[in-house]
């Protein structure tokens, strides 16, 4: 694929072989994110893991120091006193089966993150078929299946974000804006690598980051010294 100019006068600036220290690796990013909108920085980690067991799966979430500058559309389905308290926590959307059936027969998705309390998990556990491949399917290791709804939706607004492991073994992750300052972009990254850092599995043996690199839409990725972290 060709590249464009920005992009191959980004790869003139540094060596895209050095291992960077966190803050510098930051700076370097922020240096290279020129485009005409405000590019979202991303976190690529490579574990030492094998995702094909059960017993090496990384996988959570959790609210980013200063969250993803990304305005995120909640949907929580739940039931009686339950919606109450997802109106008032700030959900963009709230109900019942009129919002399954809006799923199953609109195939609507103006949403980015579903919520769900675990009594309607039956119900919502049918349209897996069209949730799973948009990454849409609420589970309890992130958080989306609760009783504690407006919990949920504020930390979703405020900047929570999930980890888990592709096939390939490797994490992807926004940390923030371009538009962020260094000191916020270094808060989430510190934040989020010591968290995946404590969600290391017992079966996991020899170096855990393999690869960490930080990138942001348009620019080349900069590589992070694993020993660093």
């Amino acid at each position: 694929m060709k590249k464009g100019k920005k992009y191959l006068d980004s790869v003139k600036t540094y060596d895209k072989a050095e291992l960077f220290d966190l803050d510098a690796s930051v700076a370097q990013v922020k240096k290279m994110a020129k485009a005409n909108f405000d590019e979202s920085i991303e976190l690529h980690i490579r574990l030492g893991v094998d995702s094909r067991h059960a017993d090496q799966q990384v996988r959570g979430a959790m609210v980013l120091p200063h969250g993803t500058g990304n305005e995120v559309k909640v949907l929580v389905i739940a039931k009686g006193d339950k919606l109450k308290e997802a109106e008032e926590a700030g959900a963009d959307y709230f109900g019942e089966d009129e919002y399954i059936e809006k799923i199953q027969k609109e195939n609507w998705f103006d949403f980015d993150v579903l919520i769900a309390t675990p009594d309607m998990m039956g119900k919502v556990g049918r349209l897996g078929r069209v949730l799973g491949p948009k990454g849409l399917m609420p589970n309890p290791k992130s958080g989306t299946v609760t009783p504690d709804v407006a919990k949920a939706v504020k930390d979703t607004k405020a900047g929570k974000v999930e980890y888990r492991l592709d096939k390939t073994n490797i994490i992807h992750v926004i940390i923030g804006k371009a538009s962020f300052s260094e000191e916020q972009l270094l808060d989430n990254l510190k934040a989020l690598l010591e968290t995946i850092k404590k969600a290391k599995p017992a079966a996991s043996k020899g170096q855990y980051f393999r690869s960490v690199t930080i990138t942001s839409t348009m620019s080349p990725g900069v590589k992070i010294n694993p020993a660093r972290i």
